[in-house]
């Protein structure tokens, strides 16, 4: 199967938490979208692996994602080297996406400017026909994605470009509430944690809302790139 887009995250709930509107959105126009999760966050204070498996293969299907995989590297302390960059050029080279949407380049969580380098090299790195890969003893022919945008996560970074994402915040919102054990809960005696707050779930409304109040719309979620973004007419830009 061939996808449209592949969104990559650190963590299971980073891409619901940065892009669940776009993919949403996207879903709901016919494109296929997949999701790839670098870890299974065993080291997160709630919760544990196994939960976050469940968590992940829920909030796959309120978004309605043509696939999710989790490469289980090790949480927090996996590398951007060889073998983990091959690992995602395997997957890159099965559903060859178009588009890359993958972690913060910056963030609070030292693993989200990891997988942001990871999933940028592996893209390069795909494209080179001499680097060999296999899957189930049928080589891989090359593939390099065309674009690669990165979410914004914890930090304020000041987005290159917006996606109005009015009409399916609401979509979004129930994909990252399905990762229970990770947000807010009144009565959860597990350790507070800088996501499991009131004040943590409400910030992904009023923050998207916010950027969708200064470009004129609903809701919005905002990237940033690696390259100049380009368009066919200056009639394309809102």
């Amino acid at each position: 199967m061939k996808l449209d887009i592949l969104a990559i995250g650190a963590h299971p709930d980073d891409v619901e938490m940065s892009c669940g509107g776009t993919i949403a959105k996207e879903i709901a126009a016919g494109k296929k979208v997949g999701i790839l999760d670098l870890t299974r966050g065993e080291l997160g204070t709630r919760g544990s692996a196994e939960i976050r498996d469940q968590e992940s293969a829920a909030a796959a299907k309120i978004l309605g994602v043509h696939m999710r995989q989790n490469l289980a590297l090790a949480d927090g302390f996996f590398e951007n080297n060889k073998a983990s960059q091959l690992e995602v050029i395997k997957v890159l080279r099965m559903y060859r996406p178009e588009i890359i949407l993958c972690n913060a380049i910056d963030d609070r969580h030292i693993d989200h400017p990891k997988g942001s380098d990871l999933a940028s090299d592996a893209c390069f790195l795909s494209g080179l026909r001499r680097i060999e890969t296999s899957v189930n003893g049928v080589v891989q022919e090359a593939w390099r994605p065309k674009l690669v945008y990165h979410y914004i996560q914890w930090n304020d970074i000041e987005p290159d470009f917006a996606v109005d994402i009015s009409g399916f915040m609401d979509k979004k919102m129930e994909s990252i509430l399905a990762y229970k054990s990770q947000f807010f809960d009144a009565d959860s005696k597990e350790p507070l944690t800088p996501i499991s707050s009131k004040n943590a779930t409400e910030s992904l409304q009023y923050r998207n809302r916010n950027l969708g109040r200064i470009i004129g719309t609903e809701a919005a979620e905002g990237y940033t790139v690696e390259r100049y973004p380009a368009v066919n007419s200056i009639f394309d830009l809102m």
